[in-house]
This record gives structure tokens, sequence and C-alpha cells, in this order.
């Protein structure tokens, strides 16, 4: 500033001089009055200077960039200097707080769950791609309409109706179908002025998760009530009836096969357990394929002449590529013997006396190990297929019990096929028969060098 007062001084006084001079070296009279004249005119100058400076200034602070500055001295380049600063400053805590906001709206875009910020009339301001996909509605095209106008679910509408909704309701999603439901959990949370926030997560795995645990509870007190309920009556048939010894023998040998069919829920329960809670099986241990079969074999010809019981026995092949007599599984071999066991067991059970079971163990195109397991017994409907690996699922109950069965056995082959690294494929046409095959990647058997 007083630099500024320093040049303004210095200027009238050059100025005052310069009339004075000019009065003296043309003799003219009074030549304080150019003194004055010159001092003046000075003056104007440097005001208009000063205001030209100052217009430049002005517009630069409305209209300019910061990338090009005008170049001044004195105080209006203090000033001008300190604008710049103040105004880069303010443009970088702009670019930081845009910056921070579309790092926090890509966080929530890429968030699991979906997020529908809405107004106060309940109209969509912004919502990530997982509220669009689970809800069906679109990022861009719905913006500013209103909620309820896209999504008519009854269970929806009186949820927004609500005031101040405590818990979340579960509505159908957008891909939802009858032969794969989608279950899509709302939230509702007020903030701002009368603004909303809606938080939707995929519940469906959950929504299963629970329908099995029920239903495996369920199953197991039914499969577990109706072999004790027989018992319980024979034990009290026994200790209130006077009966011979061959009425005792007959009622004890039916204990004892009731008592069998609970032992052998119960081991298979226990295997399912051992299964979901142990380590996936290495490549250390081996079994021969060929060793595999023939256990396999022996087991299904003593279950098949014990079933018969002098009717028409079934006819049992097995075949094993000539090539793959050394082959060799990697993984348990008591988990691989239970799920070949498994399914051996269930075509002898349900294929009819004079029927066909073939097993047969090839090489597939893509170089994997193919064992496979077909019956002529009466086939399963095509929308079975898909829940036959589910706990307990069973087509036909009562067919079911005559066979013996637990309803855990292909529950028990999906999941040693799961930990190899296979998986196992099911065919069926009713009337048919049923195909049931397990397939092993390359990675899991070799021939010997």
């Amino acid at each position: 500033m007083i630099s500024r007062f320093l040049s303004f001084f210095s200027l009238l006084a050059f100025g005052a001089a310069i009339g004075f001079a000019w009065a003296v070296i043309g003799d003219k009279p009074q030549p304080v009055i150019y003194l004055l004249v010159g001092a003046l005119t000075a003056g104007v100058i440097w005001m208009l200077v000063d205001a030209w400076r100052g217009y430049r200034v002005r517009s630069w602070l409305r209209h300019g960039d910061l990338g090009i500055v005008p170049q001044m001295s004195g105080w209006w380049g203090v000033v001008l200097e300190r604008a710049r600063k103040l105004l880069r400053e303010r443009e970088r805590s702009i670019d930081a707080g845009e910056q921070r906001l579309k790092d926090f709206l890509s966080a929530i875009q890429a968030s699991p769950n979906g997020v529908v910020m809405l107004d106060a009339n309940a109209q969509i301001e912004w919502c990530n791609q997982t509220a669009a996909s689970q809800l069906g509605i679109h990022p861009e095209r719905d913006v500013m309409q209103r909620i309820g106008n896209l999504l008519r679910d009854p269970v929806f509408t009186a949820y927004m109706a609500v005031e101040q909704p405590n818990e979340p309701i579960v509505m159908a999603g957008r891909k939802d179908r009858v032969e794969r439901p989608v279950r899509i959990s709302v939230q509702r949370h007020r903030y701002g002025e009368g603004k909303q926030l809606l938080l939707t997560r995929d519940v469906t795995m959950l929504e299963q998760a629970e329908a099995m645990r029920r239903d495996f509870v369920a199953n197991v007190s039914h499969e577990i009530r109706t072999p004790l309920t027989v018992m319980s009556g024979f034990v009290e048939t026994l200790q209130t009836l006077p009966l011979s010894v061959e009425e005792q023998k007959r009622y004890l040998a039916l204990m004892a096969v009731q008592a069998i069919r609970m032992q052998g829920l119960v081991e298979d329960l226990l295997t399912l357990s051992r299964l979901e809670g142990s380590p996936i099986p290495n490549f250390s241990n081996t079994m021969r394929v060929s060793n595999l079969v023939q256990t396999c074999e022996s087991e299904a010809r003593g279950l098949s002449d014990a079933i018969a019981q002098g009717a028409a026995a079934q006819i049992i092949q097995f075949e094993m590529n000539p090539l793959l007599a050394q082959a060799s599984l990697m993984g348990d071999p008591r988990e691989l013997q239970s799920a070949l066991s498994n399914l051996v067991s269930n075509a002898v059970r349900y294929t009819p006396a004079g029927g066909h079971i073939y097993v047969n163990v090839d090489q597939g195109v893509d170089g994997s190990l193919l064992i496979s397991v077909r019956d002529t017994g009466a086939g399963i409907a095509a929308e079975h297929l898909p829940r036959l690996t589910e706990r307990f699922y069973r087509v036909d109950r009562s067919r079911s019990r005559e066979s013996g069965g637990t309803g855990l056995g292909l529950a028990i082959v999906k999941h040693v096929m799961q930990r190899h690294g296979g998986s196992l494929s099911i065919t069926s046409e009713v009337g048919q028969g049923s195909c049931f095959k397990l397939v092993f990647p390359s990675t899991r058997w070799r021939l010997p060098a």
C-alpha cells in the first residue's frame, strides 16, 4: 500500500516538474499554474491507468482462466496473485471433494448390496447397478420417477406406506421364476429433510438354506420317528402279551430291521457331516479303479440276491475299458467307494426283478474318467431331476421306504464328487430307466508310467 502512494505522489511530482519546466522554458507568466496543471494531468493519467488495471483484474476474476493470469506489478499484481492462489486452493478443494464423491459412488456401485436414494416425494435420485438389477429399474432412465410407479408388488407398496418401518421386508426379485425363485430383502431408512434410503440384498440363498434347514429337521425327525414308533410298539407288545417263542423271534427280527434302518440313517448323517467338515482330499492317496469296481460288484450282487428272495434275479453287468484296468483314482478311497456304492445300491433297489443294471467305466474325449450306472427302472420325471441331490428329497416316499433307502445317498455322492473336483450328472426318462454318471477330471486319475 505504501508503494502505491509513493508511486502516485512520484507521478504527481514528475508532472508538476514537467509543467513548471515548460512554463520556465516558454517564459510563461504565472508558472505555478502550469505546475498545478502538470500535476493534475499526471494524477488523471495515473488514475486512468490504475482503473484500467483494476478492470483487467475484475474481468479475469469473472471470466478468466486460472492457467492464464495477466502479468501485473505493484499493488494490483499482489491482489491478482493472492486471488489466483485462493482460487487455485478452492479449485483443488472442489476437485478433491468431487473425487471423494466419485470414489464413494464407485464403492457403492461395487457393493454386492443395492442402494436406492429417494427424495422427499419418493422419487429416485440415484441407484447403483445392483439395486437396478435386483428391482428391475433403470439407473438412468428411471431417475426422478416415483418408486411406487415402478415397483407394484403389494408387499412393497404396503411397506412404503408405513411411516417408520422397523423390520425389512422380503419380496420377489426381478428374475423371480417358479422354477428358480429370487428373494430380495428391502430395508428403508430416513435421512436429511424427508429423504429416504433403500437398501436391498439378495437373500435367495439364505431363504433356501433356511428352508433346507427346516426340511432337514422335519425329515430327520420323521425318518427316525417311524422306526422308533414301530420298535416301541413291538416292545410294548413283548412286555404286555404272552407270546410264543416263534412270535417273539418274529417281532425281534422286525425290531432288528428298524434298528438297522436307524443305524443306516445315523451313519449317513455322520458321513455327510464328515464330508462337510473335513479338508479336501489330496493327491497322495490313490485307489485302483478295478478294485473300486470289483468291490461295488460284490455288494451289488449280494444286495440283489437279498432283495430277490426267490424272484427273478436282476441282470447286473460291469464293463471296463481294458486300457483303464491299471488306472488309479487320486483321493480318499473310502469316499470314492461310498459314492459308487450309493449309486449301485440305488440302482439295485429301484430296478424291478428281471431288470438290467449296467455299470461302465470309460474315458471321455476330454481325458476325463467316466463311471456310469444305468438301470431299467421306472425312471424319474424331469421336474424331479434338479432336486435329487437334496437331503431327504424323495420322488415317491412310499416306494423309498419299501426299498429301505435313507434319502441321503445322492447328497453324499454330490459332496464326494465336489470334494474330488468332479461332478455328478443325472439323466432319466419315465418308463425307460435312469443313468447316473460320475465324471472325474483328467487331473484326478492316471495310468501307470
